[in-house]
């Protein structure tokens, strides 16, 4: 083989490889485009259950991490969202739901998909998935997104439109780093309403912490609430959401960077079962997130490597100041956030079918996804399935 073929084999080998991960100002802004799912849940599980911000945000730290490094995309890592649900609206109901359960969810959980994968039965469950099934709950995802980030801007309509109306056109401008400016904003006008606020941020205290073992003290009854009141009701919408819908997303999106169901099966199970006997919270890999990170620049693993990093020094260095940090930014700021990750992934849900049966379909399952993904899903399947025996006539 002569130098000229040589050059051209190699220059085909590095044009068809994965792109590498980049850390220029877009893949910071974009690092940033999912707090608005992430804080809400983070503060809850703070001050309603009163667990440790420092191994949460430590696990969630290294899963984002990981997920840069091995998948080369804005690859999410958000907290389970209906354990979290579960666990901070209950707790004040029923002395049962305690920081323990929430780490034995995190165990069973782990160990669940890390079966689903290793069996290859999560694969066997996608296949019978049909499109429109999958393009239903990510509409209904998006359209719920955006809801609830109208609902959180609603708390202060007049920062709500501002931020609103200022980020989208800052987005308009592709190489303007929109979210620090939308970050930017909500601190200034945070601390102008809370001047309190200087006074905390100042008294913040410094120190290295080490993360700890955090499952030494569960009980029988810690493993049977996390088992049968928290990791069970979320496997149908972990399924939906963080497995089906984010694999088809990313593979949509970045074609050069597939996934597979079983990997992220296997992802999700491992961040699950590790984050957990440091004191994480149940984590997953929402396609919202992805949605988040990339409508704010994000186009690399880049951005989920500089979260996880920002997300790992702050559980080393400033847990105990997590809490005054969350609140300089107002609801209504990270209620932006939310509406317009709601709207990039609305927008590319993709086509809703064929034909009207299809297209019948995809909007029944994102009626359901709106107010629950594993409803959803099941519901959109049994309507598939009624659809494709000719039964279905619009």
């Amino acid at each position: 083989m002569n130098k000229t073929s040589q050059s051209t084999e190699g220059a085909a080998k590095e044009s068809s490889s994965p792109p590498a991960n980049r850390f220029d100002r877009m893949e910071w802004a974009g690092a940033f485009g999912d707090l608005g799912t992430l804080i809400p849940f983070v503060v809850a599980y703070i001050s309603v259950l009163g667990i440790d911000p420092h191994g949460m945000l430590f696990a969630f730290g290294v899963a984002a991490i990981a997920c840069g490094l091995i998948y080369r995309t804005p690859f999410p890592v958000q907290p389970m969202k209906a354990i979290g649900a579960v666990a901070t609206t209950q707790a004040a109901q029923t002395l049962l739901i305690t920081p323990n359960a929430v780490y034995a969810a995190g165990v069973v959980t782990g160990i669940l998909w890390l079966v689903l994968a290793m069996t290859g039965a999560v694969q066997k469950i996608c296949r019978l998935i049909g499109a429109p099934v999958v393009t239903g709950i990510v509409l209904g995802l998006g359209l719920g997104f955006m809801l609830q980030g109208m609902r959180m801007m609603s708390e202060d309509w007049w920062l709500g439109a501002i931020a609103l109306g200022g980020t989208i056109f800052l987005l308009s401008y592709r190489t303007f780093p929109a979210m620090f400016a939308l970050l930017a904003f909500g601190a200034i006008w945070g601390i102008a309403r809370e001047p309190a606020l200087i006074a905390q941020l100042l008294s913040v205290s410094t120190g290295f912490r080490p993360p700890t073992f955090a499952l030494d003290t569960l009980s029988w009854n810690d493993w049977m609430v996390g088992l049968f009141f928290l990791a069970l009701p979320q496997m149908p919408l972990t399924l939906g959401n963080a497995v089906i819908a984010i694999t088809d997303e990313n593979n949509r999106l970045f074609p050069d960077r597939p996934v597979s169901e079983r990997g992220v099966a296997m992802s999700t199970g491992w961040m699950n079962l590790l984050g957990a006997t440091v004191g994480g919270v149940p984590m997953c890999h929402g396609a919202g997130g992805m949605a988040g990170h990339i409508r704010f620049g994000a186009r690399t693993g880049g951005a989920a490597i500089i979260l996880g990093t920002v997300l790992v020094l702050l559980a080393l260095f400033g847990a105990d100041s997590v809490h005054v940090l969350l609140q300089v930014f107002p609801t209504a700021l990270l209620g932006v956030i939310l509406f317009l990750t709601g709207a990039q992934l609305a927008l590319g849900a993709g086509d809703l079918g064929e034909n009207k049966a299809e297209r019948f379909v995809a909007l029944v399952t994102a009626g359901c996804a709106l107010w629950n993904v594993g409803i959803a899903f099941v519901v959109g399947m049994a309507v598939l399935a009624y659809a494709r025996r000719g039964r279905l006539h619009l």
